[in-house]
């Protein structure tokens, strides 16, 4: 189906929690299964053709943001009546009940005894938000009514942090869903979506993130700079308004968050220079300002936090970058760029990301690498090694890109210090080893017989790395098995 290349795996995983209800594996007849992952990825999607193609009865409601508890248990029951799910004959001119426990006793009413069902409730945080009471009680529908139908119900949310929140202990649902996260397309997976070779799926990667809606966009062999010019020319394009959309839902009233996070997207990763490019004129955010917004924008997994990586603790030394490749690119190029297309002039937007595309992807490709080799590693080369990160002191001279270690920090021991050059055309030379040997000496934990690694997109012309990682071997991290 159009849009779900690479996502047979996650089919398989529904369908596999589906037969756990046909067959009555478990004391309970029903399942609740937590489904989470980033706005548009495609959670929404995935569910849709799942229940398309699981052959049974199924309901699917979602919650509409900021809607009132009232009209919220109105627009479920329309959705219980136009549902496929053989008891709905019940609700015929039930319009409204006055409490979610009400319901939820109907929706048990209406499912059926001897054949499974599936119930979706999307964008469950919003139902919560509008109505905390709702989560305490569906879990009481579901202990005393709708666990003991065979009944597989999927809660879908868009909220990293709160979907994580509702299994933990204490919360009502713990211990009583299994959870599943869906994540971005993989550039494995973007690669066979698109038909690029390795080193271009990694650029097509790092512009779409992996969203589904914007790879499927993305012409067969298509270079990256003809896709930017047509996705440019269209106001409407995923490409354009995918960002936006995103950002609108989850963060709608906090201006204060947006602009923070638009200061982390062009390229601020200090605590200093965000407090200072997110003040007012030459006077920075005051730190009891700031603090709070980045706390929130890592809790709610939009912004990432990276330390110094080596035998010293580097707590202190704190780097902040967005954590999405697809947004980082919509924030470092297009968010500011969004008039020029709606004015028709998209290709003057589109020259602008190419006169600042290399020194961008220099910085973009790094975290992508890392999660590559952590993924590969360890090997029989490194079989102790459980940790791929980076290194900088608080000068931030010398940053070294690529640090192997047998633990987080502080480590035991450095196993490499490895360096990225993810040149167009130029190979990693003897010049960019010698730095490489130079600043390796800098990082706690490493001497002058730790093991240096190259990664180069377009190889090597120097013969001192003790190993070199191309676009091919770093694509097979995802490959899979």
């Amino acid at each position: 189906m159009a849009g779900f290349v690479g996502r047979g795996r996650e089919l398989a995983m529904l369908e596999r929690h589906l037969d756990w209800v046909r067959e009555g594996r478990g004391d309970q007849r029903g399942r609740a299964l937590l489904l989470r992952g980033r706005r548009r990825v495609g959670k929404s999607r995935l569910v849709d053709v799942f229940c398309e193609r699981a052959g049974v009865p199924y309901v699917v409601y979602q919650a509409t943001r900021g809607e009132s508890p009232a009209q919220e248990r109105a627009g479920f029951l329309a959705a219980l009546r136009d549902s496929a799910l053989p008891g709905r004959q019940l609700l015929a001119g039930v319009e409204s009940v006055a409490t979610w426990d009400a319901a939820f006793r109907l929706l048990a009413a209406v499912l059926p005894e001897d054949e499974p069902s599936i119930v979706v409730v999307d964008e469950l945080p919003w139902l919560i938000e509008a109505d905390p009471v709702a989560e305490g009680t569906l879990q009481t529908a579901w202990d005393r009514a709708l666990s003991g139908k065979p009944v597989l119900l999927v809660l879908i949310g868009s909220d990293l942090a709160m979907m994580e929140q509702l299994s933990e202990y204490g919360r009502p649902f713990h211990q009583r869903a299994v959870e599943m996260v869906l994540a971005p397309l993989t550039p494995y997976e973007v690669m066979t979506m698109t038909g690029l070779p390795p080193a271009d799926a990694f650029d097509a990667h790092l512009v779409t993130g992996g969203l589904p809606l914007i790879c499927q966009e993305w012409r067969e062999g298509e270079s990256r700079t003809d896709f930017l010019r047509r996705a440019l020319d269209d106001p409407t394009s995923p490409l354009l308004v995918s960002g936006e959309r995103s950002l609108a839902a989850e963060f709608p009233a906090e201006l204060q968050a947006r602009h923070v996070l638009s200061v982390i997207g062009t390229g601020e990763r200090t605590f200093s220079s965000i407090a200072a490019k997110s003040g007012s004129g030459e006077k920075p955010l005051a730190a009891g300002s700031l603090n709070p917004v980045l706390a929130r924008l890592t809790s709610r997994r939009v912004v990432a936090v990276d330390t110094p990586l080596s035998t010293r603790p580097g707590d202190r030394d704190r780097r902040y970058r967005v954590a999405d490749p697809y947004l980082r690119f919509w924030l470092a190029f297009l968010e500011r760029g969004i008039s020029e297309v709606e004015r028709g002039r998209g290709a003057r937007l589109a020259e602008t990301v190419e006169r600042g595309w290399t020194s961008w992807r220099g910085r973009a490709i790094e975290p992508v690498v890392r999660e590559a080799l952590a993924r590969l590693l360890p090997d029989d080369r490194w079989p102790d090694t459980a940790e791929v990160g980076g290194w900088w002191p608080r000068t931030n001279n010398p940053e070294v890109d690529l640090v192997g270690t047998d633990r987080a920090a502080p480590a035991r021991a450095v196993h490499f210090v490895g360096s990225i050059k993810w040149h167009e055309n130029a190979a990693f030379d003897s010049h960019d080893f010698a730095a490489l040997a130079r600043d390796a000496l800098a990082v706690p934990g490493a001497t002058a017989a730790t093991p240096l690694i190259a990664v180069s997109r377009t190889g090597t012309a120097a013969p001192g790395p003790a190993a070199l990682y191309g676009p091919t071997d770093l694509i097979r991290a995802w490959q899979p098995a």
